[in-house]
């Protein structure tokens, strides 16, 4: 390499830009100055870490907590707030000022505590790195810390342990990787030193390949280091991460709309009754006040703070149907999803491999049960619930299925088996080694067998190791035969079958001629053609004194065929995501084959809908892109880049787009989605600290059950919207009306009165619409456009009528109010008396019949909310003590009311919601 740090940079670049799996060996050690034999020496380690930087993931410049604050009121309703706070300060209502500064506040801590997942997603990122590495360096093996790995180091790797760097494998023995975090290939993946791959081959196919921070599960080899640092493929995903912004929830740009509306509306306005005040002969600071109380009406002070509240109560009640949501505003943006991107293993799949059909022949099994439970039963097909072992539980002695052939089979499948099941914290089983094994050990327990008594009675005394070349592994066992050692074989369906020249038929050896041949291959056609991984079993037999011998002039037994099960209750969700106007999409690193199968059983395709490759979306154009996507449900060996752009097209498109997955493989899109929804028990740290909603059941189900609750809250966000608007827009209505029909002097409502009617009085009642339970269509409706606001054509008309009413009620009761006073300086206070305590109990009882913008209230029942009713109680008791408490009643400007002032109050504070209940039944008419 050169000496001069620049060109040494340059050749990093072009390094890291290399597809080293289309390089040999011999090549790749070469471009690298690498030994080999003996690895790198001690100085060249030195220099070469000094040049490029530790094997550590780039970090991103962290925000200051300043910068973090100063984003918290960028917001146009807070900035709102904070004007008409100062302004109250500025004419002396410090209490007014101090109320209104106060949810602001509240409101910026809430903001503050749901930063950080960036930071949080690069941290987990460096944890997945392998702490120790054992790599040859001056000749000898030494043991080093991964983040000291630098290009070009010789890497000794077996099972066990995890892959410290991007590596070329120069040698490999029966090697396997699981690469489902990053690739989402279910099964451990077979590796290849010596294979030499094309350019164009996706990263699930570099099978000469290792990639930083996945497990080893099976074999060992030897590799050259050719990325570290933010060039390994773990790298690129956190460089990516780092770079993807996060973008405005629908709701947020509906309250920035919102909040933008009302402010022009409150200058609008102050500024007309100013000058209307002033040129109707107005005293110029009362026109101020008029002006000041037309502005503390026109802002609904509440609102902020019970959309934050509404949406952290949402939060909760999802975290109790175990869906926690880190980020506020993602809980309302699941009511607008309408594309679902989900990853396949673990996600609809189980991500645990299991037999679901045996086959010896004739004869055909059913195996039931899922995962790596051994609860179930192997029934042969046409019989009606029989067990052809004969066990009906895990206690059955291996004697009493001794003579059966699929017996034998599972006897070979527990017996060549190297993998290992045991129980993890929660007392489930889990597998150590290889998926496939793993899922041979189940159903041979499932059968009955006890793996310790068959190993105690047969015992190893040899194997051979699977490797890719023969695609077979044979154990030598002894205890079947006086004298003879068994050779016991599994691998490959077309391999062992071409190895057997006889079959085991009811516990009878007999020659394999062409139609028992051609049956076999026809079962085995037929598992590979549903998607099952197909296994083939068979034995030779040889006396003990000879060498070992076997994989030639086998016995043919049978067939396993396995696959990773889609949930059962993931087929229902998909069903209902259906039914709600969502279409979920499959996107997965496994191979087409496998993902159309499962796709199709879950019923997640549709007639029209294709399955395409990663290859193909890698050679799509932009617009392709675009238009394929709709045309689209299930894509295959699929890299990361390949996930962000398919969810960036559906964007483009239009479509609100949900991401599901839990491997490290998903992040970038998790990120790049509308909501990244990340599986709380297999999902990796990185696809839990980048996502805004984590299932902690790992169940797809529950994602629908998200989007109802998201639907459900989006819904109850316009209920109280509408409810607090529709109160702010009367007030200005009894303003501005009252002061341009009886004169400027004649202001019926008090800025604090505003104040605490909109903090107060209508905060609690809309807190309990929040909690409003969904109506019963409510997922059988599309999906709302994001675009669509919140203040929509509806909604507009609810709030005219709504607020008219209102001014109505009001206005005649200020007016009897003030003919009612019994004294003439009484006049003014008691007229506001009336329009004060009517406006309050307006605004209490059509509360009621906000709680739907179709139903009646009748329909719905009248007392169903309980915290509707229960706010509706606290809110009358807190006016009745603004009016009779004497220390209450001059802050407020009120007056004591008698019986007869309630029975004109309360016929009158009826009308809004008598006028609401009416023209719902106008419009369902």
């Amino acid at each position: 390499m050169n000496t001069d740090g620049k060109s040494d940079h340059n050749d990093y670049g072009e390094h890291s830009k290399r597809r080293w799996w289309a390089v040999s060996v011999e090549e790749t050690g070469s471009l690298l100055e690498t030994n080999i034999e003996s690895g790198l020496n001690s100085k060249e380690v030195s220099r070469r870490l000094e040049r490029y930087g530790a094997n550590e993931l780039a970090e991103k410049k962290q925000i200051s907590m300043a910068q973090k604050i100063i984003a918290q009121f960028k917001d146009v309703m807070v900035l709102i707030l904070i004007a008409a706070s100062v302004l109250s300060a500025f004419l002396g209502d410090y209490i007014e000022a101090a109320v209104i500064l106060a949810i602001v506040v509240i409101n910026a801590v809430l903001g503050l505590v749901q930063e950080g997942r960036a930071e949080k997603a690069l941290e987990a990122l460096k944890k997945m790195s392998s702490p120790q590495a054992k790599v040859k360096r001056d000749g000898a093996i030494n043991q080093v810390d991964s983040s000291q790995i630098v290009l070009g180091d010789i890497v000794v790797i077996e099972a066990g342990d995890l892959v410290p760097a991007d590596i070329r494998l120069v040698e490999s023995q029966s090697l396997k990787a699981e690469e489902a975090s990053l690739t989402g290939e279910s099964l451990a993946v077979e590796k290849q030193a010596a294979e030499l791959l094309q350019e164009d081959a996706g990263i699930g196919d570099r099978s000469n390949m290792l990639f930083m921070g996945t497990a080893i599960t099976y074999g060992r080899g030897v590799g050259i280091v050719c990325a570290t640092g933010s060039a390994t493929e773990i790298g690129k995903i956190s460089d990516k991460l780092q770079e993807i912004e996060d973008d405005p929830t629908p709701l947020q740009i509906s309250l920035n709309q919102l909040g933008k509306w009302l402010g022009i509306i409150c200058v609008v306005v102050c500024v007309v009754i100013l000058a209307q005040g002033i040129l109707l002969g107005g005293d110029a600071a009362e026109m101020i006040m008029t002006a000041i109380s037309l502005a503390v009406a026109a802002i609904p002070e509440g609102l902020p703070a019970v959309v934050t509240i509404v949406l952290a109560l949402g939060m909760k009640r999802m975290a109790e149907r175990n869906a926690i949501v880190k980020r506020l505003l993602a809980v309302e943006t699941l009511g607008c999803v309408d594309i679902i991107c989900t990853d396949k293993t673990g996600t609809l799949t189980q991500n645990e491999m299991t037999v679901t059909e045996l086959y010896i022949y004739g004869n055909t099994y059913e195996v039931s049960g899922s995962g790596y439970s051994s609860e179930g039963e192997i029934v042969e097909s046409d019989t009606d619930g029989i067990n052809e072992t004969g066990a009906s539980n895990n206690d059955q002695e291996i004697s009493e299925v001794e003579d059966s052939d699929l017996s034998t089979m599972l006897k070979i499948a527990l017996l060549c088996n190297e993998a290992v099941i045991t129980e993890d914290e929660s007392g489930d089983n889990k597998v150590i080694g290889d998926p496939t094994e793993g899922a041979l050990l189940v159903v041979a327990a499932k059968s009955g067998l006890d793996r310790k008594k068959v190993q105690e009675k047969y015992p190893r005394v040899a194997d051979w190791p699977f490797d890719s070349e023969r695609k077979m592994m044979t154990s030598f066992n002894e205890g079947f035969m006086d004298g003879k050692i068994h050779a016991l074989t599994k691998g490959a369906p077309d391999i062992i079958i071409d190895k057997c020249s006889r079959i085991l038929i009811d516990g009878s050896v007999q020659e394999l001629d062409a139609e028992a041949k051609e049956e076999i291959m026809r079962a085995n056609a037929d598992m590979a053609g549903r998607a099952l991984r197909v296994l083939a079993f068979a034995y030779a037999f040889f006396d003990r004194d000879q060498e070992l011998q076997g994989e030639n002039d086998m016995i043919f037994v049978g067939l396993s065929g396995m696959i990773d099960p889609g949930r059962p209750e993931a087929r229902d969700a998909v069903s209902l995501c259906r039914q709600a106007g969502i279409k979920p999409v499959m996107i997965t690193g496994d191979y087409p084959d496998t993902a159309a199968a499962i796709a199709a059983d879950l019923g997640l395709v549709h007639s029209g809908d294709g399955v395409m490759t990663g290859a193909e979306v890698e050679k799509m154009t932009e617009r392709e892109l675009k238009l394929a996507v709709e045309q689209t449900s299930v894509y295959a060996r699929v890299s990361p880049e390949h996930k962000v752009k398919i969810v960036t097209a559906l964007r483009n498109n239009g479509h609100i787009a949900s991401m599901t997955g839990d491997g490290v493989n998903d992040a970038m899109a998790l990120k790049s989605a509308d909501i990244g929804v990340a599986m709380g028990i297999t999902g990796t740290e990185v696809a839990k600290s980048t996502a805004d909603m984590i299932l902690t059941d790992d169940n797809f189900a529950t994602i629908v059950d998200a989007v109802r609750e998201g639907r459900i809250i989006y819904s109850n966000i316009r209920k109280f919207v509408g409810f607090l608007l529709s109160c702010n827009v009367g007030e200005i209505l009894i303003i501005a009306l009252t002061s341009l029909i009886l004169g400027p002097k004649n202001i019926p409502l008090l800025p604090i009165q505003l104040l605490w009617l909109n903090l107060i009085t209508d905060s609690f009642p809309a807190l309990a619409l929040g909690q409003e339970k969904g109506e019963p269509d409510i997922m059988k409706q599309n999906p709302r456009s994001p675009k669509e606001p919140i203040l929509n054509r509806d909604m507009i008309f609810v709030i005219a009528t709504q607020s008219i009413a209102i001014f109505i009620s009001v206005f005649v009761s200020f007016i009897i109010g003030k003919n009612n006073a019994d004294t003439a300086e009484n006049v003014l206070t008691m007229g506001r008396t009336y329009a004060f305590t009517t406006l309050i109990l307006a605004e209490l009882f059509r509360s009621f019949s906000a709680r739907s913008e179709k139903i009646s209230v009748f329909r719905l029942g009248l007392l169903t909310n309980k915290t509707l009713v229960k706010a509706f109680v606290f809110s009358v008791f807190m006016l009745i003590a603004v009016v009779y408490v004497p220390i209450l009643q001059p802050l407020f400007s009120t007056l004591a009311l008698g019986i007869m002032d309630w029975l004109i109050i309360l016929p009158l504070s009826l009308i809004p919601f008598a006028t609401a209940e009416l023209f719902k039944l106008l419009r369902k008419s």
